[in-house]
């Protein structure tokens, strides 16, 4: 059985989804603060963390950083928020996906069940990816442009990965988006992944305004180029 724990001060919220996740098949904890939550992390082990942004004691987006000092288990945050610089926030610290209240409960549990299954798929993925001079330590969350260590922010690090895993495939921006947020162009629109490909070119092109590695195909998407060269 999957287990959840879920970061909520909202009284009626915590009883909905409870009843939800529990009907669906889930273990579930709840913890209303970020103390109790820290305490009951330490206790347990879970598949994904559902976390609240705004809380009495302080913001999910705290916890999510000390998670992920230690952890990759999957991060969906709940805020009333839906302002682009709290979601690209949100994203770089390591969440995997974000939702904003009010929500649809099958909406919500559809990105849940979505987050579980790619979770699955990168534990059952090989340790390294190697291609054009970049390296991914899959298991350790780390890169490398000819054996340099990159500073990738979480979001970063999953949009490299998702090129590298799919060499001279074109990508849409819908197929980017929904692969790594679910989000269908819902919170992360296409001028949110555009700043996403220019960062992330910024850090690993050897000329940014000539990109050699991330090929732009116009009208079509991104694709990870291993032929070194642009359409």
């Amino acid at each position: 059985m999957r287990k959840i724990l879920l970061l909520e001060d909202d009284l009626s919220l915590i009883n909905g989804l409870s009843f939800a996740f529990q009907k669906a098949g889930y273990a579930l904890d709840v913890a209303r603060t970020i103390q109790e939550a820290d305490r009951i992390w330490r206790d347990g082990e879970y598949d994904l963390l559902v976390l609240d942004v705004t809380l009495p004691d302080g913001s999910g987006f705290e916890v999510c950083k000390k998670v992920r000092k230690v952890s990759s288990v999957p991060i969906l945050f709940l805020t009333a928020s839906d302002a682009e610089t709290s979601i690209i926030m949100g994203l770089d610290i390591g969440g995997d996906d974000y939702i904003t209240k009010p929500f649809k409960l099958a909406v919500l549990m559809s990105r849940i069940n979505a987050i579980l299954r790619r979770s699955q798929h990168f534990q059952q993925a090989p340790g390294e990816l190697c291609s054009n001079g970049i390296t991914l330590q899959l298991l350790e969350g780390r890169a490398y442009k000819d054996g340099v260590p990159l500073e990738l922010t979480a979001a970063e690090y999953k949009l490299l990965r998702l090129f590298m895993e799919h060499p001279d495939m074109i990508l849409s921006a819908e197929q980017i988006m929904g692969k790594l947020w679910d989000c269908k162009g819902n919170f992360v629109d296409g001028n949110t992944l555009a700043v996403y490909i220019r960062r992330l070119r910024a850090k690993i092109e050897d000329d940014p305004a000539k990109p050699t590695r991330i090929a732009t195909v116009r009208r079509m998407g991104y694709k990870w180029n291993t032929g070194g060269g642009l359409e």
